[in-house]
């Protein structure tokens, strides 16, 4: 059922995005740097989506690497068992709030603190949902790094600690590299998990396509565009309608990409480690 689903999702986008290139330019399409299909001027670059798309996640990881994987040292290397085991399911608790909690929460609670500290921050802009996002995911990390973290033999830290190496020394030369396949798939798994984030960009970070690298000002993903569009306001079988299966596509070959570049890390990290 699962291989089904992915050819018939696979096929349905294949078609609908012939579709699109057979009205659009595929030099348009990437050549352009305006995203504007459901305007009278019409302009097809994908490049503000895809510059918002991974503006926002980039602050996400920005936000949730350093707290996800020093929350993963603490319940692996110096947390008491008891604490563990109380702690880590709290912290992934983090992960079963629904998306558009968190959404709001971004909107009528991160931004308007933001921008009192921050001069010139427009009510929707990318650097709200950006760090909200990275609170979301940072479970994600926390979680698949522990698990990586605990996994490393005793054996390696005891021989760490025979040498004379302090405490810190060993989670940081010792253990860390030793779990670097395991660190680094959460952080792919995670960023891909930003990248198709859908409410909380929908909601917070406003539905303005500028080819922009300012976090302060209002960006439009490709998530969110494909929310706008599936409104039920666009006509079937239009240029703009077709526009969301071709971003539905390029969403899909950049998590693919991700997913490549996962699998890499993790054959090259397994090679070093046993070698």
């Amino acid at each position: 059922i699962s291989i089904a689903t992915t050819i018939g999702i696979v096929l349905i986008l294949a078609t609908e995005t012939v579709s699109f290139f057979s009205h659009v330019s595929f030099v348009d399409f990437l050549g352009d740097t305006q995203w504007t299909p459901l305007f009278a001027d019409q302009h097809f670059g994908v490049w503000p989506l895809l510059v918002g798309t991974l503006l926002t996640s980039a602050i996400a990881i920005g936000v949730a690497v350093p707290i996800g994987l020093l929350a993963a040292i603490f319940l692996s290397e110096l947390a008491h068992a008891r604490a563990r085991r109380w702690l880590k399911p709290a912290l992934e608790m983090l992960a079963g709030v629904p998306t558009i909690v968190y959404g709001y929460f971004a909107l009528v609670v991160v931004t308007p603190l933001l921008q009192k500290v921050i001069p010139g921050l427009a009510g929707f802009n990318a650097l709200g949902p950006g760090i909200v996002m990275g609170i979301m995911i940072a479970p994600m990390i926390s979680s698949l790094s522990e698990d990586a973290l605990y996994a490393v033999p005793t054996s390696l830290r005891e021989a760490a600690y025979a040498l004379g190496a302090g405490r810190l020394a060993t989670i940081f030369r010792v253990v860390l590299p030793s779990a670097a396949s395991g660190i680094g798939a959460s952080i792919i798994l995670a960023m891909s998990r930003a990248v198709g984030e859908t409410m909380v960009v929908t909601i917070a970070a406003g539905q303005r396509p500028e080819l922009t690298l300012d976090p302060r000002v209002p960006i439009e993903t490709m998530t969110a565009y494909i929310v706008q569009v599936s409104m039920g306001d666009t006509p079937r079988g239009t240029i703009e309608y077709r526009s969301i299966f071709v971003i539905g596509a390029s969403l899909f070959l950049l998590t693919f990409v991700m997913n490549l570049i996962s699998h890499k890390l993790r054959r090259r990290f397994k090679t070093a480690s046993e070698g």
